[in-house]
């Protein structure tokens, strides 16, 4: 079959997919977004980059950006078509970013297939999920259904979908649940597994190694999505109780979801400043973002990981730490619970309870005795339905060579 992937940063979802279809014989080709250089496991073409869209409303903005893009990358594919003779079988789509609104008319025999990932909800979801961030208005549930006018429209036109996780399908409304086929990206668990060797140098120069009092958080981002602010709040009890552990946090300074605090450029420089005088800056340690060897390394030796997210899309960081055996902290919201039951294979605590967090970190810390139990039970929760090689990947690729037909 001819297959085309298009995705402003492929990969993206599909680092694994597109290449092994390839490898089956298939003709793959991705179609990307003329800034996107990231490396490519397939060929790769590419459309012009759109502006930003002046004069549009506070309402109409996302679909006029999105859409934008949307017709952009189809003079891409019109382009693959009538320059190149490219008629694909199959396209795969991410269609959060509009790109595949209007490849209908490019090639309308095609089965299109997309990537599922969030429908956005005017209540249960992030939306006034956090009242001191983002507190519930009318006018941010107006923004929140016209934020969703690309995404109904793509998923109308699709013939399936693919979501990661239960809770990413069920976003999505009844009318719509019904193309979606729930299959996670996989872990790679060859790669991602426990090491009793890891290590990490820290910008001081100082090591840490497997068995060191090491609590780790991780987030593309420093966030209240990912209840940074949550985590921030809950050190100074936890470094109190625990005068030789060191906090080692992974993320970039900016936002990749939801806004920037009004008062201070960063959610770190706001909660710092907040905390200030209450933390052991000497023991807290900011990397940024790290090669993924170092990202690894660190999942793997920490003695506790925390994890706290939004009711919002699943975070790879979660099903990696536990890949890696790492004694995981959670949010106690819907999409975790999805993977970790409390006491069995992790820990959660209610994603507003700072008192909790600090108490089940600081228990974490001081050696709890079901540690072991929980690490191996974590990993057995991805080894069983999560694993790239043994589950994922072979059923994504079944999904695909069926038109999505396959459940």
């Amino acid at each position: 079959m001819r297959i085309l992937f298009i995705h402003q940063n492929f990969p993206g979802q599909f680092p694994h997919l597109a290449p092994a279809l390839a490898a089956r014989g298939h003709e793959v080709l991705a179609l990307t977004d003329e800034k996107n250089q990231r490396p490519s496991p397939v060929q790769t073409l590419r459309y012009k980059a759109p502006e930003l869209v002046a004069g549009a409303s506070a309402l109409g903005r996302t679909y006029s950006d999105y859409a934008e893009r949307g017709l952009l990358a189809a003079r891409g594919a019109r382009a693959l078509r009538d320059r190149h003779g490219f008629s694909p079988d199959i396209v795969i789509g991410h269609p959060g970013w509009g790109e595949t609104l209007f490849l209908r008319e490019i090639w309308p025999e095609a089965r299109l297939l997309l990537y599922a990932e969030l429908m956005y909800r005017t209540r249960g979801h992030d939306v006034g999920f956090d009242p001191e961030i983002s507190p519930d208005r009318d006018e941010t549930r107006f923004l929140t259904v016209a934020r969703s006018a690309h995404l109904v429209q793509a998923m109308v036109q699709a013939d399936a979908a693919i979501a990661p996780t239960r809770y990413q399908a069920d976003s999505f409304p009844p009318e719509l649940r019904g193309k979606i086929t729930v299959i996670h990206d996989g872990i790679d668990t060859d790669r991602v597994r426990p090491d009793p060797q890891a290590s990490l140098t820290l910008p001081s120069g100082e090591v840490l190694r497997a068995g060191d009092e090491v609590l780790s958080y991780v987030s593309r981002s420093l966030e209240p999505y990912r209840g940074f602010h949550t985590f921030m709040r809950a050190l100074p009890k936890v470094m109190a109780a625990r005068p030789g552990a060191q906090v080692v946090i992974v993320g970039a300074e900016g936002v990749s979801y939801g806004g920037a605090p009004a008062d201070a450029p960063s959610w770190k420089a706001k909660m710092l400043a907040e905390l200030e005088g209450r933390l052991d800056l000497s023991r807290l340690h900011f990397l940024g973002r790290v090669p993924y060897a170092d990202y690894l390394s660190l999942l793997q030796l920490a003695r506790v990981h925390c994890y706290l997210t939004y009711p919002f899309v699943l975070s790879w960081s979660l099903t990696e730490a536990m890949a890696a055996g790492a004694y995981v902290v959670a949010s106690d919201t819907e999409p975790v619970r999805e993977l970790i039951r409390d006491g069995e294979n992790g820990r959660l605590v209610g994603f507003f309870d700072r008192e909790g967090l600090a108490a089940a970190l600081i228990r974490a810390l001081a050696g709890d005795a079901e540690a072991g139990r929980l690490r191996e039970a974590a990993r057995d929760t991805i080894l069983d339905g999560y694993d790239l090689r043994a589950d994922s990947l072979p059923r994504q690729i079944a999904w695909v060579e069926s038109g999505g037909t396959m459940r």
